[in-house]
């Protein structure tokens, strides 16, 4: 969605990590759009990389995060209406290898015994997890490992742990690597609330001023309906991206029609401008995630 502002960037040789820095990319085509005054800099890393640096620091003047991250930096950082990410009915999935008899469905994964790979606490994969599983702030969380997105399902098809919460293209490729679905998150909040998942947005830092926030806020609402008016050429784009989630997870590359699947999904007319309804079901969800202790509590969702 961004390319239109930063140029299009080769995917970045290290892998993306909570705990590594934010890696810097090198740029191969210049912006499409003009920008103006501003200059933005493609900065690739894994959500949970992003959430942490955003509670951390709070230095990238404008960043993705997991919905749950920006309840934790609300104050710091307001919610642009547009590059969202609502899965309708569907979502992150927890999966188990087929063959794992002990595990048929979502509540089999109640037992503290079990462990259940997760892509970072800070998720919001994972406070849907803590919604469906009914945790509380007491409960033990030792049993959730945290690891890189990409290397979930080859963990739960190894045996490193019991079941795993997938995200990203791993929702459409767990089935390959001999896995089984347990339950959809998304599904399981839509049948809940008739509401659509919010599951990532991006920010602006409040401190830049509301002069800045405005004009940003339009070049990225610029930049997004470029990007979809062009789409095939933006899930090209992605591909190498995905291939290289692909090959630290050991899977096998992605084909442009899973892309076009998977961008289809995520990339929808709530990305253009989330709208009334977007913002209902974060605050909806943030209420409820804050009702259970698993999330600041957030008073009025306002975007721009």
């Amino acid at each position: 969605m961004w390319w239109p502002l930063t140029g299009k960037i080769e995917p970045p040789d290290q892998p993306w990590t909570a705990t590594s820095p934010v890696h810097h990319s090198k740029a191969i085509t210049t912006p499409a759009l003009d920008t103006g005054p501003y200059q933005f800099k493609a900065l690739p890393a894994d959500i949970e990389a992003l959430n942490r640096r955003a509670i951390a620091t709070g230095d990238i003047e404008v960043t993705a995060l997991s919905l749950r991250a920006w309840a934790d930096v609300q104050d710091r950082y307001i919610i642009t209406s547009c590059g969202a990410s609502f899965g309708d009915g569907y979502g992150p999935k927890l999966v188990a290898r087929a063959d794992n008899t002990r595990l048929n469905c979502h509540n089999c994964l109640r037992p503290p015994t079990v462990r259940i790979a997760i892509p970072g606490r800070r998720t919001t994969a994972f406070l849907m997890l803590g919604l469906v599983l009914g945790l509380k702030p007491e409960s033990p969380t030792t049993r959730f490992v945290e690891m890189p997105f990409d290397q979930i399902i080859g963990a739960v098809a190894r045996g490193e742990v019991d079941a795993g919460l997938v995200i990203h293209e791993g929702q459409l490729t767990f089935g390959d690597a001999g896995l089984k679905l347990l339950l959809d998150v998304g599904q399981w909040w839509k049948q809940r609330t008739g509401l659509k998942l919010p599951l990532g947005v991006n920010a602006i830092r409040r401190d830049l001023g509301n002069s800045a926030i405005s004009s940003i806020s339009d070049l990225l609402r610029r930049s997004v309906r470029y990007a979809m008016d062009r789409w095939d050429e933006s899930v090209a784009y992605t591909r190498p991206f995905a291939d290289a989630n692909a090959r630290r997870g050991g899977g096998a590359p992605s084909t442009l029609e899973r892309l076009d699947a998977y961008c289809r999904m995520y990339v929808t007319p709530e990305t253009a401008d989330m709208g009334d309804a977007g913002r209902e079901s974060i605050r909806r969800l943030l209420s409820e995630g804050a009702a259970a202790g698993l999330c600041p509590p957030v008073g009025r969702v306002e975007t721009v």
